[in-house]
């Protein structure tokens, strides 16, 4: 289960530690942690965290980060390339295997609600060019490589919201980059189109899954998703990893949750 699943962003952040002894209330097998809703980065909160999740029984199995290497300032992708290496930092001090990664995007449209409503479809910068972007993002996630491959963590670049909305893309700096210590997060709700010919192309790279639940409709788009289908490509792609619940609808996640892991455990089996 992802944190997330509590906490889309409010005001008021859900408690990591509520979160995760609801998982293992409701019989999660892990927990993905979301670092923006994290109150401290101290080790002793972290290390609570860590010991919290041991005596649970539930794996830590990802740490989702936001960073943005789509900028033709090099002062800005070297910070965001220093975040991304202090978070790797994180997830060994939590015994963490996978961060999540995003591309970042061009902000020409500055609110995310009005980029939701063009399906991510987001015009370049003036003066620069998708190929510019890729770059961009290829070398930053080339500079933090080092630093993962030591770490023993794996990043993985979800297809999120951004320069990756396009699979096409997506896939291209995954090959570019061309790192066994670089994945793919494989969101089954980012797909600005027909979900599941993107599934099918990029499954056989996935090396962790969020699946996208939308119980009292979403908090940006609702979308009819046949979990048993995609259970399917799955299947057929040898995927063998975690499946991290991201419920993003409005009901209360109490509920909402408990209903999504039903589910899903259904549709998986």
């Amino acid at each position: 289960m992802s944190t997330y699943s509590y906490w889309h962003f409010k005001p008021v952040k859900y408690p990591l530690e509520k979160v995760i002894d609801h998982a293992a209330t409701l019989g999660f097998d892990g927990v993905e942690l979301l670092h923006r809703q994290f109150e401290s980065e101290s080790t002793a909160y972290l290390n609570k965290l860590k010991r919290q999740a041991l005596s649970r029984a539930l794996d830590l199995v990802m740490l989702s980060i936001h960073q943005d290497f789509v900028s033709p300032d090099s002062a800005e992708r070297k910070k965001m390339v220093d975040h991304t290496v202090h978070c790797i930092d994180l997830a060994v001090q939590l015994g963490i295997p996978v961060v999540r990664l995003n591309s970042g995007r061009w902000k020409t449209i500055k609110s995310f609600d009005d980029l939701m409503k063009v399906k991510g479809d987001e015009p370049p910068l003036p003066g620069y060019k998708k190929t510019d972007a890729m770059k961009w993002c290829v070398d930053s996630i080339r500079e933090c490589l080092p630093a993962a491959e030591k770490a023993g963590v794996v990043l993985a670049l979800e297809n999120h919201w951004g320069l990756t909305t396009d699979i096409n893309t997506l896939l291209e700096i995954h090959r570019e980059v061309n790192s066994p210590w670089l994945g793919i997060n494989l969101d089954t709700g980012n797909f600005p189109d027909d979900p599941y010919s993107g599934l099918e192309k990029v499954a056989p790279h996935a090396i962790i899954v969020q699946a996208k639940t939308y119980y009292g409709g979403g908090e940006w788009y609702t979308l009819d998703l046949d979990y048993k289908r995609i259970a399917n490509i799955f299947r057929k792609a040898n995927y063998r990893g975690y499946v991290s619940l991201e419920m993003e609808g409005k009901e209360t996640p109490e509920l909402a949750v408990a209903k999504s892991l039903e589910m899903l455990r259904k549709s998986f089996a």
